[in-house]
């Protein structure tokens, strides 16, 4: 007999450092339990933004599966800025490399809908362009 999925919750928690708290308390999970095995998962991406799909069982267990780390946040690192731009037609606050692109989307790439590489990088730059920064050579 297979378990009954109570909730499916989608959270981005900071790498090794899970505790505790309404999000987690919403899923209705037993929440030391998975606090600990996240922890010991993401100890290696301390401090990161850690994507994490959880899915809470009617009996308080639950399974849960970690994401690479957003886009969005790895071209901010790389651009070395705070914030995207308000307005990223007009405004650039930032650019980024080709060769920068190219290693975000290869970490990217088992969480992107692209089948190649080359299809990867373009979603990057998709994700560079709306944020206000620019790609260069």
């Amino acid at each position: 007999m297979s378990k009954r999925v109570a909730k499916v919750v989608k959270l981005e928690i900071l790498g090794g450092q899970a505790k505790p708290g309404s999000a987690l308390a919403s899923a209705g999970i037993n929440m030391p339990k998975f606090c600990s095995a996240f922890n010991d998962q993401t100890k290696d991406r301390m401090g990161e933004v850690v994507p994490v799909i959880i899915t809470a069982y009617e009996d308080k267990s639950c399974d849960f599966v970690i994401k690479t780390t957003p886009a969005a946040v790895l071209l901010k690192k790389a651009a070395g800025i705070k914030t995207a731009s308000g307005q990223p037609n007009t405004v650039k606050v930032g650019s980024v490399t080709k060769e920068q692109v190219r290693k975000i989307a290869e970490y990217k790439m088992p969480d992107l809908n692209a089948n190649d590489i080359e299809s990867a990088i373009k979603i990057i730059e998709g994700t560079a362009r709306n944020m206000g920064i620019e790609v260069k050579e």
